[in-house]
């Protein structure tokens, strides 16, 4: 059986930035509020006249991912895109990457599972790895948050939270069982969905009756953050789905040599990095730099450890999220 490892790796972020002072001007709030509350100095959104899409900085990080794994585009078998912001409600961001990479005719699997979709996307690929069905499958995440984000005092709760940005992944398969991913834990918990969720528009308050609506006042289209409960939930998840590997592959906590946590907030990374004991040296934040990149902040992150030189071979890297859904999973790799 084969092993499935991340031949190469990519990210991309818009040039511009936008720093706590800069939101100060648009809305009530205050670099110091915002520090102390999440971590975050500063994010990246895309100028509001850019061309710039969720597919097209999917793009940029996959053709830097292509290049990093040395392998011909027409290597690829598969796409697997992972997004909650896609350029389109239909059709999705997988296909855009395919004609965009001028990609022979590969299947594209979108995939909505939020600030878990990267580790959704590695698990799935995996699977397809393992069973020999591809060789070499290119998963992207990227979000563009910032054209959905309602910047005022009034959304300013989630606003402050959210960057642009993009990372793409070649995992490919290797006759090497000693490296590579070891497992993957998938969960998810759907009776608190509306707790971290955009309701509409929706099928079932479509564009009519949008229209329709005299009491509408765009509100309805802004994210919403039950923000401590989501918090509670984030930090229980993710030290259960981290044992879960841990468990599986007959390891102890000291054996993790780098932690990965999806960038959500910089206060859950410190807690979840508390529980487990682990030297500021093992764990991974840029948070801070990005903000929350949702699908793409793992991968972002990744990319940067690489650049850094901060794994070596034979080490055990932990990837673990949780978010909207909710949903929540880990990923156990020997590098």
């Amino acid at each position: 059986m084969k092993t499935s490892i991340i031949k190469g790796i990519g990210y991309y972020v818009p040039e511009n930035i936008v720093k706590n002072k800069d939101l100060e001007k648009i809305m009530d709030t205050s670099d110091e509020w915002i520090q102390e509350r999440t971590g975050i100095r500063e994010r990246r959104w895309v100028l509001e006249n850019s061309d710039e899409s969720t597919s097209s900085m999917g793009t940029e990080a996959a053709k830097k991912a292509i290049d990093n794994a040395g392998i011909s585009h027409d290597q690829i078998d598969f796409i697997i895109f992972a997004t909650l912001s896609p350029d389109y409600f239909f059709p999705g961001s997988g296909v855009l990457i395919q004609r965009n990479l001028g990609l022979k005719e590969v299947g594209a699997l979108d995939i909505r599972n939020q600030c878990s979709g990267f580790i959704y996307a590695l698990s799935i690929a995996d699977q397809y790895i393992k069973s020999g069905m591809y060789k070499n499958i290119l998963i992207v995440g990227s979000e563009l948050h910032s054209g959905g984000l309602e910047k005022s005092t009034r959304g300013r709760n989630v606003s402050v939270i959210f960057g642009d940005g993009a990372g793409a992944v070649i995992l490919q398969a290797s006759d090497d069982l000693e490296k590579g991913i070891m497992s993957t834990h998938l969960h998810s918990e759907g009776k608190y969905a509306e707790e971290l969720a955009v309701i509409s528009p929706a099928t079932k308050k479509w564009i009519d009756k949008l229209v329709e609506d005299p009491d509408e006042d765009g509100s309805s289209y802004a994210p919403y953050m039950n923000g401590n409960f989501v918090f509670k939930n984030a930090v229980v998840r993710f030290m259960e789905v981290i044992n879960e590997a841990l468990v599986k592959n007959n390891l102890t906590k000291e054996a993790i040599d780098l932690l990965i946590p999806h960038q959500a907030n910089l206060r859950i990374s410190q807690f979840v990095q508390k529980q487990l004991a682990l030297p500021n040296e093992k764990v991974y934040n840029n948070i801070m730099k990005y903000g929350n990149t949702t699908a793409a902040s793992i991968p972002i992150a990744l990319a940067e450890v690489i650049e850094k030189d901060m794994l070596n071979e034979g080490d055990v890297l932990c990837l673990a999220a949780f978010g909207s859904g909710f949903t929540w999973g880990s990923a156990l790799i020997r590098w």
